[in-house]
């Protein structure tokens, strides 16, 4: 006879069940919602604290709690490429990690409610998407499209928590909007180079595993473009208007990084040829979006320069300490 050693999930109220679903959230990750939410914010009028620092939270933690929740539809392929998840190794529920997620959800859709009802709308749109976007990532022509779309609309949340309109910041918003889709879709994209064995064994059929890893990695280059032109028709737009330099600076610094992070990312991406050496490019997109959404902020809120730039070292400080260095 064989033992098998059953492993009894960690109760819901306990210790060992917080730190196991704080893995689940992906810290490191949590950077992008916050980023992608505080531009959303940057564009939008007036300055008070209290909703910079609520709608920040808010946008900081819903990556983490949509990650949770789509993580319990996606066992199936986890289970190879991620198995030093807790959800896969049975150490956290589903049961309990779709509660903890939803109701987590919740709590931030309640946030930016309280400043604008119309994101009671957006905020279900989004957590449908969530709910639904495994089936999307199983055919190669929807999955990023679909994670992106989502991004996009916490951003427009960012955006409209504000009661008074933002003087010419509108004008802005499409390549803005752009800038965040095609940066999240490249993420996104990216991110399935780690899982194609995995993906290609459970019937996710993602562009990688339809295309391969070239046709694939062009495709990445379109999405990477789609990010950094809208950034620098923004920058060249405030330039135009006659906006001091000293005013413009920090944002063409953080553009600069951007790109030439962005450029590095995409061409070992083109190197790629095992799911294992995936990581560095993909951590590369994450760094490149971060001070791209940094830089557009920037346009438009040049005072935040000092806490963006702690902002991003410690997203560096915090992705070090990611349990696989394998995975993003």
């Amino acid at each position: 006879m064989h033992n098998e050693l059953i492993i009894k999930p960690y109760p819901l109220f306990s210790i060992g069940f917080m730190k196991a679903f704080a893995v689940t959230m992906r810290p490191y990750l949590l950077f992008v919602s916050g980023i992608t939410g505080l531009a959303g914010l940057a564009f939008s009028a007036g300055s008070d604290f209290t909703r910079f620092l609520l709608v920040g939270l808010a946008s900081f933690l819903s990556y983490g709690f949509g990650q949770a929740l789509t993580d319990c539809f996606q066992t199936d392929t986890d289970v190879i490429s991620s198995p030093y998840r807790p959800l896969v190794q049975g150490l956290i529920s589903v049961r309990d990690v779709l509660f903890v997620s939803m109701a987590g959800l919740l709590i931030c859709v309640a946030i930016f409610a309280h400043y604008s009802v119309w994101n009671i709308a957006l905020g279900g749109l989004s957590a449908l998407g969530l709910l639904t976007y495994t089936w999307f990532k199983k055919r190669y022509w929807a999955g990023p499209f679909y994670n992106a779309w989502i991004v996009a609309v916490l951003f427009l949340m960012g955006y409209i928590t504000s009661p008074a309109e933002s003087t010419g910041a509108h004008l802005m918003l499409l390549p803005a909007v752009i800038l965040v889709f095609s940066g999240y879709a490249n993420f996104v994209l990216g991110g399935y180079f780690k899982d194609i064995e995995a993906d290609r064994q459970t019937g996710y059929f993602t562009l990688p595993v339809k295309f391969g890893r070239k046709i694939s990695a062009y495709f990445s280059d379109l999405f990477a473009l789609g990010m950094i032109l809208p950034a620098a028709s923004l920058l060249i737009k405030e330039l135009r208007a006659g906006k001091e330099l000293s005013m413009v600076l920090p944002a063409m610094v953080f553009l600069m990084l951007s790109l030439a992070v962005t450029v590095t990312a995409q061409v070992l991406l083109h190197r790629v040829r095992t799911d294992d050496s995936a990581h560095k490019p993909i951590a590369l997109i994450v760094h490149g979006y971060i001070l791209c959404l940094s830089a557009v902020s920037l346009l438009q809120r040049p005072e935040w320069w000092l806490f963006l730039a702690g902002y991003y070292f410690l997203f560096i400080a915090v992705l070090k300490l990611r349990p696989s260095e394998s995975q993003i």
